[in-house]
């Protein structure tokens, strides 16, 4: 008896990793004190940074330090390549303004922010100055075209170019008049961009007299006013839905006239620094190169879309008229709810039961295993120096070479939700790798900031299809970061193009929806049990919902903000609202809807602007990658090797375009980007039909 027990109890043992024990863990960390004679050091191990005030001599340091280097770069004995001395100079301030943009939005306490704040806002006044240093400029020109004192490779020479380029959008080249202009541009399309943010998520207030008398009560009430504050996408009343829509995007005049001095302003810029348009500006050195392409591949890729999408719209129009019989046509406001409403009718009772599969500690566990089999690294728990962290929730990951035995570099895994941190899944540089002068290497260390949900005291922290692609996407920014090892810190990891910088991130993103992948990580957090064959089928079909509808709408968004960074952003017509409708009821199946006005909420117009067809870029190419190298092999060694060695360890030391097409070994086009991403929509389609009918 008590030995036919015990088999049973050994049956159901399961050891984690330490790695997945770690990210699993259910109860807090205890919060750490420093022992009698330990000394408290500060945020990321900086001595200075063990209070606020800190902030100050950090920056300070920099700014003496920048302004050694910058004589030693003018000067006429220089020992070291200017190149080298520049990216010195470029790493002493970025140490700075990086951490400070991290730790003023990351931190929880408002006295670190406000002087990492300070900080940052010191910091940009010093690059500013530089930015317009005639003669600093001056000597990297003369240095570039006639050749350095000190023998220099191609790799220096197109870092210096990079620099001078980054000199040239400040129009440092320009008379006197243009460059002080400049400067005031860049300071007031900085300002408008700050106003127009501020608004984006403002709520609207309306007289209760204008909403039908049926839907007052779901909305806050002051007075005789209701209090709209969002889109209500998951009300099951599209009186609701509507009426949230109409209001919440009704054209606001201020916002309005923010959003063409913005663009207006850009405009300019960009022509006085000799560009056509501000997108000619943004996308010049890029892996689509300049505006012509990103058209050619939304045009190209529009016709062949169209009824893909529109078959979307039909299986949401099915859902809709069981509630309404009438219904005729999907509407813009019906789009989230019917997605989300086939979801939960399609797999939420299963989705239940695959979540204890996906806890972050076995996600963790995943991603390890994929680094290890491709890149010969191990993910390993680091301890921590009191006060190096900004929360007890933070864990540290060294990330080590397998075979050297030696650390590439640090992660800081900030994972679980709280108020005071974003809300968006974030990837931030805190230092970016390069050689230093006495020869040692800089290991960069970056921040995975992410909002999953706390653990509970019985159970881990466990994730949804999206938190895991999310997991998944910024991991791959991470490794981006530690795998560059570049001289220069100037183009170490993610510091490239933006649609280059998408695509090691998005490439991520097809591991975790590969079966094979999947099935090596997705056990139960309790009994180590890996996940039934039809909930990986559920779990991977629930991805599949909609793709291109959804793809649509990314070209649509990306068409319109080529539009408004056009040489002619309002296309001789009275508003941006007349450009958004012409622009929807082309790209997009479902028609714009009057009076309303969503581009004046639309956010990424400040931070992405003329950038937002990235997604499409780096999408297209994450998928020529996943086919070429890994589809058929998730786990290659030696498909991982050509990818590091072609994409990774370059981060932006090589034009964009070519690191592609090295890798791909064939020609980057417009149509090729476009067959990509048409493809991954159609084999989508494919397997959820064939799903379906299992």
């Amino acid at each position: 008896m008590f030995h036919k027990l015990s088999k049973q109890m050994v049956r159901r043992v399961w050891t984690m990793s330490p790695m997945a024990a770690e990210f699993n863990r259910v109860n807090p960390k205890p919060q750490s004190f420093p022992r009698f004679f330990e000394q408290k050091t500060g945020l990321f191990g900086h001595e200075l940074l063990s209070e606020p005030s800190g902030f100050y001599l950090f920056r300070e340091n920099a700014i003496v330090e920048s302004d050694r280097l910058v004589k030693e770069a003018l000067s006429p004995h220089r020992q070291r390549k200017i190149v080298e001395v520049l990216d010195q100079l470029s790493n002493c301030l970025c140490k700075v303004a990086d951490m400070a943009e991290f730790v003023r939005i990351g931190h929880p306490s408002q006295r670190f922010g406000h002087s990492a704040e300070e900080a940052s806002i010191a910091i940009s006044t010093e690059v500013e100055r530089l930015n317009t240093n005639k003669a600093l400029y001056e000597s990297l020109r003369e240095v570039s075209e006639r050749g350095d004192r000190l023998a220099t490779n191609a790799l220096d020479e197109y870092v210096m170019k990079l620099f001078l380029f980054d000199f040239e959008q400040s129009g440092i080249h320009l008379d006197e008049d243009k460059r002080k202009l400049v400067l005031q541009l860049n300071q007031h399309i900085l300002h408008v961009g700050s106003y127009f943010m501020s608004s984006t998520s403002q709520s609207r207030t309306v007289p209760k007299s204008k909403l039908p008398e049926e839907v007052r009560n779901c909305f806050h009430s002051d007075g005789d006013y209701l209090v709209i504050t969002g889109l209500y996408n998951d009300s099951d009343n599209e009186l609701v839905r509507e009426a949230a829509y109409r209001v919440f995007l009704y054209p606001d005049e201020h916002q309005e006239s923010l959003l063409q001095e913005l663009l207006m302003s850009r405009l300019k810029l960009a022509q006085i620094c000799g560009f056509e348009s501000y997108s000619h500006r943004a996308i010049n050195a890029s892996i689509a190169n300049n505006p012509e392409t990103v058209w050619e591949l939304i045009d190209c890729i529009t016709d062949r879309l169209r009824p893909l999408a529109e078959q979307d719209f039909r299986e949401m129009l099915k859902l809709k008229t069981l509630d309404n019989k009438y219904a005729k046509s999907v509407k813009l406001w019906d789009i989230p709810f019917y997605t989300n409403l086939f979801k939960q009718k399609m797999f939420s009772q299963d989705m239940s039961l695959c979540a204890p599969y996906f806890s972050l500690g076995s996600c963790m566990d995943g991603l390890n295993t994929i680094f290890g089999a491709l890149f010969n690294t191990k993910l390993e728990i680091c301890d921590q120096t009191v006060g190096e962290s900004w929360h007890r929730d933070v864990i540290k990951l060294s990330v080590i070479d397998s075979i050297t035995n030696t650390t590439l570099g640090f992660i800081y895994c900030d994972f679980f939700e709280r108020s005071s941190k974003p809300h968006n899944d974030c990837h931030f540089t805190i230092q970016g790798g390069c050689h230093l002068p006495d020869g040692s290497y800089q290991l960069p260390i970056v921040v995975l900031s992410l909002s999953l949900p706390n653990p509970t005291q019985q159970t881990p922290s466990l994730l949804t299809p999206h938190m895991v692609d999310n997991l998944f996407h910024e991991m791959g920014h991470a490794m981006h970061s530690m795998l560059a090892r570049t001289p220069y810190q100037h183009i170490t990891g993610t510091r490239c193009s933006t649609d280059l910088a998408e695509v090691p991130s998005i490439l991520m993103e097809f591991f975790a929806s590969d079966r094979r992948v999947i099935s090596t990580f997705a056990r139960h957090y309790q009994t180590g049990q890996p996940i039934p064959q039809h909930l990986l089928n559920v779990w991977l079909d629930s991805k599949r919902v909609f793709m291109a509808s959804d793809l649509q709408s990314q070209v649509f968004y990306s068409a319109l903000d080529q539009s408004y960074h056009s040489s002619k952003p309002l296309r001789d017509l009275k508003n941006t609202t007349e450009v958004l409708s012409q622009i929807q009821n082309h790209y997009y199946s479902v028609p714009a809807v009057a009076n309303t006005a969503w581009q004046l909420r639309f956010g990424h117009l400040v931070g992405y602007g003329a950038k937002y067809y990235s997604y499409l870029v780096s999408k297209s190419v994450a998928a020529s990658i996943w086919h070429k190298l890994f589809q058929k092999d998730p786990f290659s060694a030696s498909a991982g090797q050509l990818y590091k060695e072609e994409v990774l360890q370059h981060g932006g030391g090589k034009p964009p375009k070519l690191i592609v097409e090295s890798v791909l070994n064939e020609s980057i086009s417009a149509k090729s980007l476009s067959d990509s991403l048409i493809d991954i929509v159609l084999q989508s389609s494919e397997r959820h039909i064939h799903s379906n009918s299992d």
